[in-house]
């Protein structure tokens, strides 16, 4: 008798996450986006799932998946982190290109913002945390198993023209971005124009990273106010969390 008990128990439980997690998905918002922005065969597989509210400002750009597709396989507005509940105030512009190697992930919250020259590009498993804001106006690549803390910013533009006031010459207004494959990076770091991370980097909170940081190698730790390095020979350890992380943030 309590042998049957426990299945049935089990069984109701399976099926109230079921339903949990079908209602925790924006359909109208999933649907819209992937008939909108991806050819038909592609767009029924719902590659893209949105949960929670999400304002689409722009959709004039274009979406890329160069992988495999599979259902849900890009969640934007997911729960993986501690913070549980949502401001409601996440928002995409996409008036460029934006391309996925893979699965990727969004956290709650984020502003994701790509003009019409620019190119983001994901690797697989790219991750952005919750409030996260990446404006791009030139190039950002973000490489594989590369997640970027919450609250962080990835901006690759001045916006505004600067100039030496002795010489009267004109910084660069926009520089390219490149992140690494296997960069832990962690919360409310300011990733800035002509930013590059070699692979199997970790950037230390509440960091501003603004140069090429590549010429240190691989395995390093960066942070401060510019970053600098702060320890060789230091890694997140990913193979011993690859397969949870696959579980826990992948939908299928």
């Amino acid at each position: 008798m309590v042998k049957i008990l426990k299945k049935i128990y089990f069984f109701l439980r399976l099926q109230y996450l079921k339903l949990k997690f079908f209602f925790s998905i924006n359909w109208l918002k999933t649907i819209y986006f992937n008939f909108k922005m991806l050819p038909f065969q592609t767009a029924k597989k719902l590659p893209f799932y949105f949960y929670g509210s999400v304002k689409f400002a722009s959709l004039k750009g274009s979406v890329q998946i160069d992988a495999p597709i599979k259902k849900g396989m890009i969640g934007f507005g997911q729960k993986f982190e501690k913070m549980s509940r949502s401001k409601g105030v996440a928002e995409i512009i996409l008036n460029g290109r934006l391309v996925f190697k893979g699965h990727a992930h969004f956290g709650k919250d984020c502003f994701l913002c790509i003009e019409q020259n620019g190119y983001c590009e994901f690797g697989f498993m790219g991750c952005l945390g919750s409030g996260v804001k990446l404006i791009c106006t030139n190039k950002v690549v973000i490489g594989k198993w590369t997640g970027i803390g919450y609250e962080s910013q990835i901006i690759d533009s001045n916006f505004h023209p600067m100039k030496n006031t002795l010489t009267e010459e004109y910084y660069p207004l926009s520089s390219p971005i490149h992140l690494g494959n296997y960069n832990a990076i962690s919360n409310r770091v300011s990733i800035m124009p002509n930013t590059q991370t070699p692979n199997n980097c970790v950037i230390a909170s509440n960091s501003l990273c603004n140069k090429d940081y590549r010429s240190y190698g691989e395995h390093i730790l960066i942070g401060g106010i510019p970053a600098k390095i702060i320890k060789s020979n230091y890694s997140r350890d990913w193979e011993s969390e690859k397969e949870r992380l696959k579980k826990y943030k992948r939908v299928r």
